[in-house]
C-alpha cells in the first residue's frame, strides 16, 4: 500500500466502494464454496470474440499448458506445434449418458505440417477420479476432429471433399442417447460459405464420453517439452473459435470456474510498533493483457456497507497484487473482498468478486495450526486432505514448501526466456491454489518456497550464488547455487511470500530477495526462516550427491564431510534467530516454521532395500552449521516445524549431548513423491533409550553426518502400488500435520494424521504410529519431561 496515497485517490476509492455495494456478478461466498449444479440446457459460447489479446483464456477454461496458449483476435490459438495441447472447459462436463447434447467449433489451420496431428474436440477425458480438475491433466480420450485432409471420429476416418488448407472450418457434433450407447454424428463445414464438406457417424459406448470435454491441438501426436522437441515429434498449429455446447448430458457447474481472481493468501502480525497490527493479503489472477483492467481493489465491510480502502496495480511478474494495511483492528472478524473489474473489447465490464474474512487475532489461549508440506501431482487435488483441514477449521495455516514440483501438469520445465519461465511456474503454482484456496480463504497462511518452488530437484542456494556448469546438471539436483535468473526466483518468492509479515532484513543477496522474519499472532511468535537460501553447496567438499559414502562403514562419522566455512542459515539468520529467542514481548509461545528438519532422519530412499548413508539435501549437513542453528533457537525454547522429507517425524535435536535442544514436527508430505524410510533397527544401528511407548525405529541415535538425534515417532510409508491416486499418497505415508499451542499451560500438542481418513470420525488409526504427542515449553531446551 502507498502510505502517501493522495485524499482525492482515497475519496474516488471510497466512491467506488460505495457504488459496489451494488455489484453483481461472479463471486465467491464468505465461506466455504457452494456448487449449484444444472444440465446443458442453455447454450454456452466462448468468451474470447470480446477478450482482450493476453495468455489466459479465461475462468472457464484450463489451457494445457498455459504457456502454449493466447487469446489472439478472438480465438484461442495454441503457439506451439507440439502434441496433444488441449484446453478443457471448467464448467461442463458430460455426465447424463441418457440425455443428447450438441457442439461446435471453428478450426483453424495456422501452420501447415506433413505430421500433422490434427485438431478438434476431446469427450471423456477422465482421471480414475472423475473429477474435473483431475481430469484437466489426462492427455486421452474420445477424439474428433480434422487431420491432414480428413474427417476423424474416433477411430472412424472419411477423406474431406475439398482441399482445407488454412480455411476455417466448423465443426459440428451431435450425441443421441441409445439404447445405452451414444450416437454420434459428426459434420464439417466451411465456415464462410456453410458448405458441407464430410460427415462421419458412430455408434460408441456412451461410458466412453463420460468426464471432461477439450478442445486439442495435435491430437494423435504425444506431447513434447520445450527440451526434447526435435523436428519430427512436431504437428501444425491451429486456433480455435466460437465453441458452443448445449444439451442435458452436460452437467453444468458455474463455481467450478477459476477466475480471473485465483485466489487468495493474507497475514495478519503484531508489529508491536505504532503500525499495531498489519494484515496483508495478496490477490492472484490470471495472466491478463495490456489492454485488460490493471487494477485489484480490496473492500471490507463496516456497518453492513462495502467500503474499499485500498486499490493496487497487478504486478505481471507473478500477476498478482498485494496490499498491506496498518493499524489493522484484530479484535473482531473483518469480511473483505477482492474485485475486479474484467473489461471486454466491446466495451462492457464485468465484474469478479473474491470473498472471505480476516479472522480476528484468537483471543483463546490455544492456537491450533495446520501444517502442510510437499503436493507431488500425481496426487492432485488431494481433496480428502483439503476437506480434513476444513473440517478442522484451524486458526492459522503453513505450507512449509513444494507447492509445486518439475512434473507439474506435464510438459517439462522451461528456464529461458524469463517470460515463458515465469509462465510455466505460474501454471503449476495455480494447482497449489485451485487445490487448496478455501483452506486458505478466510485463515491466515505461511507459505515457504523450497528447492521444488523453484523448479531445482534439490537447493544448496549459496547465498543466492548463480549455478555454475549448468551443463552438468540440467536437473539442478547436484549443484550448488540456483539454476533461474534472479529475475524469476524473485517472482517465486512474490507470489509465495508477499502476502507475509515484512521481512526482518529484506537486504537482497546477488539480487535475489530475502524474506526471513517473524510473526506474531494468536499469542505464539513465529520465526521464519530460508533453510536453503545461504546453504553451501555439496561442490565445497568435492562429492558426488548420491553416491558418496556408499562404500562407507554406514556407522563411520567421516569427518572430511564437516570442514569450517560450511553454512546452513547463514550468519544473519543465525543472529537474528539469538536477538528474535530473547524478545518476548506480546507472546509466552515460541515456534521456527522452516523448510526442513536439521537431521539426517531417513536411511533409506527411494526403495525400503536401499540405504544412502549420505542425504546432503537434509539440513543435517552441514553439520556444525546445524548445531550453529540449534545453539542460536536453543534460548527460544521453540518447536520446530517443518516438511520437505516425505516422511513425518517428531525428534528432539542434541548438540553437546542427547535431547538437550529443540524438539522438531516434521509433518507428513500432503503427497509423497520421493520415498524415504527411517529403518535404523533394520541395521542395527545402535540407540538408547528408546521411548516407554516402545515403537521400532525410536530412540537416541547419531545420524550419519553425526548429529546426536531422539526420534520419539516416525510415519514409514509403503511402496505405493495402487492405481488410485488417493490410495497410493495414503500408501506412500502421505497426510498433514496439526499443532495445538497453549499459551496457558505452555504446550505443544502435535497430531500426524494419514491422507485417506476422516477426521470427524476421530479414529486411533487416523494418525500415524506415536501421534498424537504433546510436549512442554522447557522440553525445547532439554528441560525434559516425556519418556
Amino acid at each position: 500500500m502507498n502510505k502517501n496515497i493522495s485524499r482525492r485517490s482515497v475519496l474516488k476509492m471510497l466512491a467506488a466502494g460505495v457504488a459496489a455495494t451494488g455489484i453483481s456478478g461472479c463471486t465467491s461466498h464468505l465461506g466455504a464454496m457452494t456448487s449449484t449444479v444444472t444440465r446443458g440446457t442453455k447454450s454456452h459460447r466462448d468468451n474470447w470474440h470480446k477478450t482482450h489479446d493476453r495468455v489466459w483464456l479465461g475462468k472457464q477454461y484450463w489451457a494445457n499448458p498455459m504457456e502454449d496458449w493466447r487469446v489472439v483476435n478472438g480465438s484461442a490459438e495454441c503457439i506451439n506445434r507440439g502434441g496433444n495441447r488441449s484446453v478443457h472447459s471448467l464448467t461442463h462436463q458430460i455426465a447424463h449418458l441418457d440425455q443428447p447434447f450438441t457442439m461446435s467449433v471453428q478450426v483453424s489451420r495456422l501452420e501447415q505440417n506433413s505430421n500433422d496431428g490434427g485438431a478438434g474436440i476431446r469427450l471423456g477425458a477422465k482421471s480414475e477420479l472423475n473429477e474435473y480438475r483431475s481430469n484437466c491433466f489426462v492427455q486421452q480420450g474420445y477424439d474428433l476432429g480434422i487431420k491432414n485432409n480428413n474427417l476423424v471420429l474416433g477411430n472412424n476416418t472419411v477423406p474431406l471433399m475439398v482441399p482445407v488448407g488454412n480455411q476455417d472450418i466448423t465443426l459440428t457434433l451431435t450425441g443421441a442417447p441409445q439404447s445405452g450407447a451414444m450416437a454420434l454424428k459428426l459434420t464439417a463445414s466451411l465456415t464462410l460459405s456453410g458448405k458441407i464438406i464430410g460427415t462421419l457417424t458412430h455408434l460408441t459406448a456412451a461410458s466412453e464420453l463420460l468426464g471432461n470435454v477439450a478442445l486439442v491441438s495435435n491430437f494423435s501426436i504425444p506431447s513434447v517439452t520445450y527440451e526434447n522437441a526435435p523436428e519430427d515429434k512436431l504437428g501444425a498449429r491451429y486456433k480455435f473459435s466460437n465453441w458452443t455446447m448445449q444439451g442435458e448430458a452436460f452437467s453444468v457447474i458455474d463455481e467450478q470456474a477459476f477466475g480471473p481472481i485465483l485466489w487468495t493468501m493474507y497475514s495478519l502480525s503484531d508489529t508491536l510498533t505504532n503500525e499495531g497490527f498489519v494484515m496483508k493479503l495478496s490477490a492472484y489472477t490470471g495472466p491478463i493483457g495490456e489492454q485488460d483492467n490493471q487494477q485489484l481493489e480490496l473492500q471490507v465491510q463496516r456497518d453492513n456497507q462495502w467500503v474499499a480502502i485500498d486499490s493496487q496495480v497487478i504486478d505481471h511478474d507473478g500477476w498478482l497484487a498485494t496490499f498491506r494495511i496498518a493499524n489493522w483492528d484484530e479484535t473482531r472478524d473483518t469480511p473483505f473482498r477482492v474485485i475486479y473489474r474484467e473489461k471486454h473489447t466491446d466495451g462492457t465490464q464485468t465484474p469478479d468478486i473474491y470473498s472471505g474474512v480476516i479472522k480476528a487475532n484468537p483471543a483463546s489461549e490455544k492456537l491450533r495450526m495446520a501444517a502442510l508440506t510437499c503436493q507431488n501431482d500425481y496426487g492432485f487435488p488431494y481433496q480428502p486432505v483439503a476437506q480434513n483441514v476444513e473440517k478442522l477449521n484451524p486458526d492459522l495455516v503453513f505450507f512449509s514448501g513444494d507447492q509445486i514440483y518439475e512434473t507439474h501438469g506435464g510438459f517439462g520445465v522451461i528456464r529461458t526466456p524469463d517470460n515463458l519461465a515465469i509462465l510455466n511456474y505460474l501454471r503449476k503454482f495455480y494447482q497449489f491454489g485451485w487445490a487448496f484456496k478455501e483452506v486458505m480463504r478466510n485463515q491466515p497462511t505461511i507459505c515457504l518456497p523450497d528447492d521444488h518452488d523453484v523448479l531445482q530437484g534439490n537447493l544448496w542456494g549459496e547465498g543466492g550464488a548463480r549455478m555454475e556448469n549448468i551443463s552438468k546438471d540440467p536437473s539442478a539436483s547436484v549443484l550448488g547455487g540456483y539454476i533461474d535468473s534472479a529475475r524469476v526466483i524473485n517472482m517465486v518468492h512474490r507470489t509465495t511470500l508477499n502476502h507475509h509479515p515484512d521481512p526482518y532484513d529484506p537486504t537482497p543477496t546477488n539480487g535475489i530477495s530475502s524474506y526471513y522474519g517473524t510473526m506474531l499472532y494468536g499469542g505464539v511468535g513465529f520465526a521464519i526462516l530460508a533453510d536453503r537460501q545461504w546453504k553451501s553447496g555439496p561442490e565445497r567438499i568435492n562429492v558426488a550427491v548420491g553416491e558418496t559414502g556408499q562404500d562407507e562403514d554406514p556407522f563411520y562419522y567421516n569427518p572430511i564431510f564437516n570442514p569450517p566455512g560450511l553454512d546452513l542459515l547463514g550468519s544473519r539468520q543465525e543472529n537474528f534467530l539469538i536477538k528474535w529467542g530473547n524478545d518476548w514481548r506480546g507472546h509466552k509461545l515460541k515456534a521456527v516454521l522452516s523448510q526442513t528438519v536439521f537431521a539426517a532422519i531417513s536411511t533409506h530412499q527411494p526403495l525400503p532395500d536401499r540405504f544412502l548413508k549420505y542425504d546432503f539435501d537434509s539440513s543435517g549437513w552441514p553439520a556444525s552449521a546445524r548445531n550453529r542453528a540449534i545453539d542460536a533457537m536453543r534460548d527460544s525454547m521453540a518447536l520446530h516445524i517443518c516438511g520437505d522429507t516425505h516422511l513425518g517425524s517428531l525428534s528432539q535435536y542434541g548438540v553437546n549431548q542427547q535431547r538437550d535442544s529443540n524438539w522438531a514436527f516434521c509433518t507428513p508430505a500432503i503427497s509423497a513423491g520421493w520415498p524415504r524410510w527411517w529403518k535404523p533397527d533394520s541395521m542395527k544401528m545402535p540407540y538408547q533409550n528408546r521411548p516407554a511407548h516402545g515403537l521400532a525405529e525410536t530412540g537416541e541415535y547419531n545420524d550419519t553426518f553425526g548429529n546426536k538425534i531422539y526420534v520419539y515417532a516416525v510415519g514409514n510409508p509403503e511402496v505405493g502400488k495402487s492405481n488410485n491416486r488417493y490410495v497410493k499418497a495414503h500408501e506412500k505415508g502421505s497426510g498433514f500435520g496439526f499443532i495445538t499451542f497453549d499459551s496457558r499451560n505452555l504446550t505443544y500438542t502435535m497430531e500426524a494424521y494419514r491422507f485417506l481418513i476422516d477426521v470427524a470420525d476421530s479414529k486411533a488409526s487416523n494418525q500415524f504410529p506415536g501421534w498424537p504427542v504433546t510436549i512442554h515449553q522447557k522440553e525445547n531446551r532439554g528441560n525434559n519431561l516425556i519418556s
